[in-house]
């Protein structure tokens, strides 16, 4: 509940957020006769002195509680309300063919009902949910030593600090983990994993600036495996999903691994930054074909009014997703739960 609670404080935090989308979208277009008319109130006789200043009228909520109307605006699902919620979804990064099917599935069972703002809400949030259930998954742990989990993504995704939290839980949790700097080309980003790996007592395995990527990551499979590591996390250098000479590097690595063990990267996460939107969709086709990738990470999600592009990754390729990322401290990177995410991305409490 505590990462929910972080969640849903930090996932968005511009004027487009969906919840406020959702709402405008009800109230915008909210029919005029109420769900249920207040029954008419007896006028009181008038008195000899004069009355004191009258209460403030109740908050239309508990006016519904205390008289069974539900006073809250309300819509009819009608064909126009439809289109402007799959418009709302897909300016949320959900896609077009996502948000068409969501939206499909809210007509199939409520067109024609009037909705207010929290059944429009909870609706949303159980179908994403539905989408979601089946790519909620922790990172597979096997019995194999060392276990090689590659890391990649494009520039800024946030790979290194994902690295770093993740090498620290799981040490947190008993494992004996190595991390190799794979990213031979930026010394900042093997300073980032070495300040990590101090802070989680895992060591890191660096090579000299320049050198071949690769090589670094057969040798640090030696390594691991000679000093009984259960898993071996191997960072990469950020790469565009356009660069084919960097993509080949890429594949250069994964055939090199398997050379050492042809089961090997047994986990290739592939980890994006929320706040670049549809894009990730590229990111995911394009990575999937060169890495194999396995399970994805979601970072940033603080950072973005958008987060529905996690839906549509969902609804299109059915990858694991492992975690999500809502900031920089260890704690801000936990375990993906579809129900909590829902209720974060429409605005549910």
């Amino acid at each position: 509940m505590a990462f929910f609670r972080k969640l849903r404080d930090r996932m968005f935090k511009s004027s487009s957020k969906l919840d406020q989308g959702l709402e405008a979208l009800i109230e915008d277009g909210a029919d005029e006769t109420p769900e249920v008319a207040p029954a008419a109130q007896p006028v009181p006789e008038p008195v000899a002195q004069a009355a004191p200043a009258a209460a403030p009228a109740p908050k239309a909520g508990i006016l519904g509680r205390l008289t069974g109307a539900d006073t809250s605006p309300r819509r009819t699902l009608d064909d126009d309300m439809l289109e402007e919620l799959e418009d709302l979804l897909v300016a949320s990064d959900m896609g077009v063919e996502t948000a068409q099917r969501v939206a499909a599935n809210i007509a199939q069972s409520h067109l024609g009902q009037r909705v207010s703002q929290t059944q429009i809400k909870e609706l949303l949030a159980r179908e994403i949910t539905r989408i979601m259930e089946g790519v909620a998954r922790p990172l597979p742990i096997y019995p194999k030593k060392p276990q090689v989990v590659l890391v990649v993504g494009v520039n800024g995704s946030g790979k290194t600090t994902t690295i770093g939290k993740l090498a620290s839980q799981f040490k947190a949790a008993g494992k004996n983990v190595v991390i190799a700097a794979g990213d031979t080309f930026r010394a900042a980003a093997v300073e980032q994993l070495q300040v990590w790996g101090q802070r989680a007592n895992v060591p890191v395995l660096t090579a000299p600036e320049g050198s071949d990527p690769a090589s670094l990551a057969f040798e640090a499979m030696t390594k691991a495996e000679a000093e009984g590591a259960d898993l071996l996390m191997i960072d990469t250098a950020g790469r565009l999903q356009n660069r084919s000479d960097l993509m080949e590097e890429l594949a250069k690595i994964v055939r090199v691994i398997r050379k050492k063990d042809p089961d090997a990267p047994h986990n290739t996460l592939l980890v994006l930054d929320a706040t670049t939107g549809q894009n990730a969709v590229t990111q995911v086709e394009i990575f999937k074909q060169i890495a194999d990738v396995s399970g994805l990470v979601m970072t940033k999600l603080d950072g973005t009014a958008r987060g529905g592009v996690l839906v549509a990754l969902a609804d299109k390729f059915g990858l694991p997703i492992h975690a999500i990322g809502v900031g920089e401290q260890i704690d801000d990177l936990d375990a993906f739960d579809p129900e909590d995410f829902a209720k974060a991305l429409v605005g549910i409490e």
